[in-house]
C-alpha cells in the first residue's frame, strides 16, 4: 500500500468519486521536507524535523550513515565539513566525538547546539499519522544497527526508505519487506531498464528528480504498478507540474510556504 497516496478508491462512494474527477491533483500531493524544514532551520537536526511537523509536512526526510562505533546517525555528507565545527569523517569517528560538534549554528545562532542526531532521537519525533523517509547514504552495512533502532522506535509502520544504491535499496527491501522501498535517481539514463527491474524485484517505486518527471514516465510507472516521488522542489510552478502529473509526494526545503502557493495556483 502507498503510505502517500491519500486516496483509496475502493473505499469512495460514487459522490466522493465525483468529487475526486474534480480535484486539482496538487490538492492530493504528499509534501516531505527535505532534511526538515531545511530552509528554516539547520538540515537534518531534531530542530528541523521538529519545524517540520509543525509546519503540517506529511513526511520529514533525512540522511543517515553508519558511525565508526555501530550507531545511525543523521546527516547529509559522508563528513561533517559543511554543517560542523569541524571536518570528520563520519565512518571513521565514534558517535560520541560527532556529537560534540555543533551542526546548527552555521544556520542561526538561535539554533547553536544542535548536535548531530541518532536516527533514533528523530524517529522519536513523527507524530501520529506522519512519516518519516530515511535515505541511506552509505552501503547495506547500516541495515542491523538501523533494523534494531526502527524496531526499537515501535513506529515501523511509519518509515519509508530511499537509496541511491541499487544494491543497497533492494537490499533493504529485503530487510524491511513490509516497508516501501523506493530507489533514487538523477539520471535519464538507463531510468527505463531500472524501472522495469524496480518492478520485477518488487520495489515499491521511485524517487525521481523533477526534471525526470514526465507524461512518459509516469505511464510507464503506471504501467508497471510502481510509485513516483520526486524531490527536490521549491518552485510553485514546476510543484503543479508534477502534482498534475501524478507524482504521489514531492520533497520541499520549504513544505508549508509550497503547499500554500500552490493553494493560490488557479
Amino acid at each position: 500500500m502507498n503510505v502517500f497516496k491519500t486516496n483509496d478508491m475502493k473505499n469512495f462512494g460514487f459522490t466522493s468519486l465525483l468529487l475526486l474527477l474534480v480535484v486539482p491533483a496538487f490538492s492530493q500531493v504528499q509534501f516531505i521536507a527535505h532534511r526538515g524544514a531545511s530552509y528554516l532551520a539547520p538540515e537534518n537536526t531534531v530542530a528541523a524535523a521538529r519545524l517540520a511537523w509543525k509546519l503540517d509536512a506529511d513526511a520529514v526526510e533525512i540522511d543517515i550513515y553508519l558511525s565508526k562505533d555501530g550507531q545511525v546517525v543523521v546527516n547529509h555528507d559522508r563528513t561533517t565539513k559543511r554543517t560542523g565545527t569541524d571536518s570528520l569523517v563520519i565512518a571513521e569517528t565514534d558517535s560520541d566525538e560527532l556529537r560534540k560538534l555543533d551542526v546548527g549554528r552555521w544556520k542561526d545562532e538561535k539554533y547553536t547546539g544542535e548536535k548531530i542526531p541518532f536516527v533514533s532521537e528523530v524517529l522519536e519525533t513523527v507524530p501520529k499519522g506522519k512519516k518519516l523517509v530515511i535515505e541511506i547514504k552509505c552501503g547495506p552495512e547500516v541495515l542491523p544497527a538501523l533494523k534494531e533502532a526502527v524496531k526499537a522506535s515501535g513506529k515501523k509502520k511509519q518509515v519509508v526508505f530511499i537509496a541511491f544504491g541499487w544494491e543497497t535499496i533492494l537490499e533493504t527491501k529485503k530487510q524491511f519487506p513490509k516497508n516501501e522501498c523506493h530507489w533514487l535517481s538523477s539520471r535519464v539514463e538507463g531510468l527505463a531498464d531500472r524501472m522495469e527491474e524496480a518492478a520485477e524485484l518488487g520495489l515499491d517505486g521511485v524517487n525521481l528528480h523533477h526534471k525526470l518527471v514526465s507524461k512518459g514516465v509516469m505511464d510507464r510507472a503506471k504501467q508497471l504498478n510502481l510509485d513516483v516521488l520526486c524531490w527536490t522542489v521549491d518552485d510553485p510552478v514546476e510543484a503543479r507540474r508534477v502534482a498534475d502529473l501524478g507524482v504521489s509526494a514531492i520533497t520541499t526545503n520549504r513544505p508549508a510556504w509550497l503547499r500554500q502557493q500552490l493553494d493560490t495556483l488557479k
